[in-house]
């Protein structure tokens, strides 16, 4: 009768912990606990052989029917809590048609891709065609082709990216490799000089390297397009009126440029070209530097060493030649305060243009 008593102990023990589970999770230990390989019933079946002979009948019968029950009661909660947390599950995925939509960001194509674009553009319209060339350039066509002299300090090593070659036996030093990443997209329009017919209006977009720390106003790898007209009669007031028109179209109407007169190998005369500031709209202020004005590209007349070197009769042709970078214009033209902000892949920064 004690081991009777027992069971029916378990039994409604069992039974009691089966109604009280509140989630799968819960059901299953009470499984374990009550018929697993270490459960309370199994216990009782396994120590049959401990059992009276007399006895063994009526105590299998119990267990038997014990267990019965148990598993009964454990199926019938399986299925209710199933269909519970399958309606929760349900209700946690509905989707509420009544609440507003989530506005999704579109994308857009990048702010220097846009500027480069954006000249690209005035300069078509001028009757210009856009080209391009290698970013692997040699040192003829980056420097001795554009006037540079053999110790002119952009070919030193502090300054430019020479390239070893595959084999290397040569040293990335100046007079031992005169193969180069360019230092400015300038060499394009030697390029086109040799290889198009005159007359010749190109614009040349493009990435270009040198040796910089990055900063506010240096990149070690930044976008440059440089602009060439060769053809007869072409003055400085052409290249004037060109670069004025330009700056109008990029800045706005109400921008003035002034013309300042500097020094490049390729050109001469030279010169570089200010716009007046957006912000203070000449008046001067901190953005530039109290001076009214903000340095955009520099500038000249192609000089005649450069014509002949391309073959051009420079007493017959003339033409004028023009660099800008795009990350400055971009910076100039959205006041923003560092050209490394362009390059840091912000979203914040970038959803603003």
């Amino acid at each position: 009768m004690a081991r009777a008593d027992e069971l029916e102990q378990v039994r409604s023990r069992a039974l009691a912990d089966i109604a009280a589970a509140s989630n799968s999770e819960e059901l299953d230990k009470v499984r374990v606990a009550v018929i697993g390989k270490s459960g309370a019933l199994t216990k009782y079946l396994r120590s049959m052989g401990d059992v009276p002979k007399e006895e063994r009948a009526q105590v299998g019968r119990a267990v038997n029917e014990a267990r019965a029950a148990v598993e009964e009661a454990l199926a019938a909660r399986k299925q209710t809590i199933g269909e519970e947390e399958l309606a929760a599950a349900i209700d946690a995925a509905a989707v509420d048609i009544t609440l507003p939509g989530r506005a999704q960001q579109i994308g857009s194509r990048h702010l220097i891709s846009r500027i480069t674009d954006e000249i690209s553009e005035v300069f078509l319209g001028l009757g210009y065609s856009v080209v391009e060339g290698p970013e692997v350039e040699t040192d003829y066509y980056n420097f001795t082709a554009l006037n540079a002299p053999a110790d002119h300090p952009s070919r030193s090593l502090a300054d430019t990216f020479y390239v070893v070659d595959r084999s290397g036996e040569k040293s990335a030093v100046r007079g031992e490799s005169d193969v180069l990443l360019r230092t400015q997209t300038s060499g394009v329009q030697v390029h086109t000089m040799e290889d198009q017919e005159l007359p010749i209006y190109i614009v040349a977009p493009g990435k270009v390297y040198r040796r910089d720390v990055a900063d506010p106003s240096h990149l070690p790898q930044f976008h440059q397009i440089e602009g060439l007209a060769i053809d007869k009669g072409i003055t400085f007031g052409d290249l004037k009126g060109t670069l004025e028109f330009f700056c109008k179209q990029v800045f706005g109407q109400d921008r003035k440029t002034r013309f300042r007169a500097h020094y490049f190998p390729f050109t001469e005369p030279s010169a570089e070209v200010d716009v007046s500031c957006g912000i203070c709209h000449g008046e001067g202020c901190r953005f530039c530097k109290h001076t009214g004005w903000l340095e955009i590209l520099g500038c000249g007349m192609v000089d005649p060493n450069v014509l002949e070197m391309s073959g051009i009769d420079p007493e017959v042709y003339s033409g004028f030649a023009f660099g800008v970078g795009v990350e400055r214009v971009a910076c100039l033209k959205y006041n923003v305060p560092d050209l490394r902000m362009l390059l840091e892949g912000d979203m914040r920064f970038l959803r603003q243009f």
